[in-house]
């Protein structure tokens, strides 16, 4: 009854505050605020801490594509109570705060609510871009790898208000959680302490940790530059994500962290690129591929090293073991040109070699050392290069997002007019130094700015600027040819395969295969290596100047399971690992 009452007291002031006029985020018609993008007001009865969350109640407000959004509007998105606290760390400093919140019901318990079009869900985030001028980097980075293939937070942007004071812009965001509609694993329950129920599903981090956290250490030293002078290497901490520590049983912390130092370990071994007895076991090789192009084309100061993610499903019924998955991606404020530290304002930088901020997990240096695992990445780039890396279709994704958010822009550098200057000069140009900390410009994000700019229009170009220069960086890395259909890699190799029978798989390539090798996914051989010559491969047209050469595998009855192919070439080069799925 208590809450209820609460309720209803927050509910009338929230009433009395939409007919208001709000001050620093003045409209053309003062006595109503409006905007094209959806609202966000909040209310809380104590005041919002980092330390624990506060009951509150929140308004979502949404007309609609293409509908203005008034404060005085009496159609709701959402409108009930929250729980909210502050996230972050640093950025706990800055004027604009980011918030974690929770949907609640009457009871106060969890209630899962759809919030503008994205899945039902109660666990949400309100990212602050405040050091972001662009205000855009994380959705651009979320909404590539959603992409790419895989789940990353959906987006809406919004402008938020929180005890009727205007925040500016918002990305409302969902949390990265164990869902069907977040990632999709297992649920651990408290008595799946043995045998496969142990066994997942997970959810790690690479990232800052406090005592709240459930951690254990890398048994395998990271990479880790002094900040001056030579390298050297520290400590890597892995944190369990899902469960969290006051769910996670001991028996469940004891079998991820042994099946983490198995993984790390299995990159020590003199042939730790065998595919039978290697990394290729224990990893889903794809998402590391695709993780690593992602990464490295943000350059985050962050990269690799901090809100690096990873999951691991439950074991097959089968029999074998989930590989780690990479992914869900996370924190990209400081990323594409956006930071004068790590080297992430040097296009030609390389985000894997590490950083003196935090020691970065060994495997990634050792997936570079691994020529089959570059073939990998340089036929994945070539072919997000000819699609969603296109410098057009990046241009196009900002200008969408710098139109959305034009009139909004306004209001919210109306409020933070400090993070708006006319002085770049800081590192030539490009960044303020370490020497504007505290140096009188009032500007909290100053310290670890790359660059600064004077108006909104002037960052959309910059960053289209910065993406050219690093997307050519990385073409001459990977070899990329844009003026072929064909990446000019150093294994030329391209393979397709699918089961075009339940007893035969079609293999295509791009050149004549002499051996094919089927593995299990848990990396036991099937049957003996396959040739495959010149004489039985089928060479058929396809679109652009190059033929594919069709080979038709037959595959013992007993296969009922996704499996892994590995093809030679006649110079003896091997593709990368290949996951092949019913």
């Amino acid at each position: 009854m208590y809450i209820k009452c609460v309720f209803r007291r927050m509910l009338t002031v929230m009433s009395a505050f939409t007919f208001l006029a709000v001050q620093g985020a003045e409209t053309e018609n003062d006595s109503v605020f409006s905007s094209n993008l959806p609202l966000v007001i909040i209310h809380t009865s104590e005041a919002i801490n980092a330390e624990s969350k506060v009951m509150g109640t929140m308004r979502v407000i949404y007309g609609g594509p293409g509908k203005r959004n008034c404060l005085n509007d009496t159609i709701f998105d959402y409108d009930g109570l929250i729980g909210i606290k502050w996230r972050g760390n640093s950025s706990l400093s800055f004027e604009q705060k980011k918030y974690t919140i929770e949907t609640r019901s009457a009871d106060s318990s969890d209630l899962k609510v759809s919030l503008l079009g994205m899945p039902a869900e109660s666990d949400w985030v309100l990212l602050a871009p405040y050091n972001d001028i662009s205000l855009m980097r994380d959705v651009f980075a979320f909404s590539l790898w959603n992409e790419m293939g895989h789940w990353g937070p959906h987006t809406r942007m919004c402008e938020v208000f929180v005890n009727d004071e205007y925040g500016g812009i918002y990305i409302l965001s969902e949390k990265i959680k164990r869902g069907h509609e977040r990632v999709d694993i297992a649920k651990l329950k408290s008595d799946d302490v043995s045998g496969r129920d142990v066994t997942g599903g997970y959810i790690l981090r690479v990232d800052a940790f406090d005592d709240g956290d459930a951690t254990f250490p890398s048994t395998v030293p990271g990479i880790q530059p002094a900040m001056w002078g030579s390298g050297s290497s520290g400590t890597v901490t892995w944190t369990v994500y899902y469960p969290s520590k006051e769910d996670l049983q001991p028996e469940q912390m004891s079998y991820i962290s042994e099946y983490i130092r198995q993984v790390e370990e299995s990159f020590q071994s003199v042939n730790y690129t065998d595919l039978a007895t290697g990394y290729a076991q224990w990893i889903d090789v794809q998402s590391f591929v695709d993780y690593f192009i992602h990464t490295e084309l943000s350059l985050n100061a962050d990269g690799f090293k901090r809100s690096s993610y990873f999951y691991k499903e439950k074991d097959p019924k089968g029999g074998g073991h989930a590989r780690l998955v990479a992914g869900p991606v996370w924190d990209y404020n400081l990323a594409y040109g956006n930071c004068n530290f790590c080297n992430a304002n040097n296009t030609e930088a390389w985000v894997y070699q590490g950083c003196y901020t935090n020691p970065t997990p060994a495997f990634w240096s050792k997936l570079v050392a691994d020529p089959s695992f570059m073939d990998a990445v340089r036929e994945r780039y070539a072919e997000l290069r000819r699609t969603l890396l296109s410098q057009d279709s990046i241009c196009r994704f900002i200008d969408r997002q710098a139109s959305l958010l034009e009139e909004a822009q306004r209001r919210h550098y109306k409020k933070y007019a400090n993070l708006l200057s006319s002085n770049n000069s800081g590192n030539g140009g490009w960044g303020w130094g370490w020497g504007a900390w505290g140096g009188g410009n009032n500007n909290p994000v100053a310290a670890f700015a790359a660059y600064t700019v004077a108006s909104y229009a002037e960052e959309i170009e910059v960053l289209k600027e910065w993406f050219a220069k690093r997307l050519a960086f990385l073409d001459r890395q990977w070899h990329y040819d844009a003026t072929s259909l064909s990446t000019v890699r150093k294994n030329p190799l391209s393979v397709r395969a699918y089961f075009c029978r339940p007893d035969q798989l079609c293999v295509e390539s791009d050149c004549p295969l002499t051996k094919i090798e089927l593995y299990s996914l848990s990396g036991h051989r099937i049957g003996t290596p396959l040739p495959a010559t010149v004489s039985n491969a089928n060479p058929r047209a396809t679109a652009g100047p190059s033929t594919r050469y069709v080979q038709y595998v037959q595959l013992p009855t007993s296969i009922s399971s996704s499996i892994l192919l590995h093809c030679q070439t006649p110079t003896d080069e091997w593709t990368a690992p290949l996951t092949v799925s019913r």
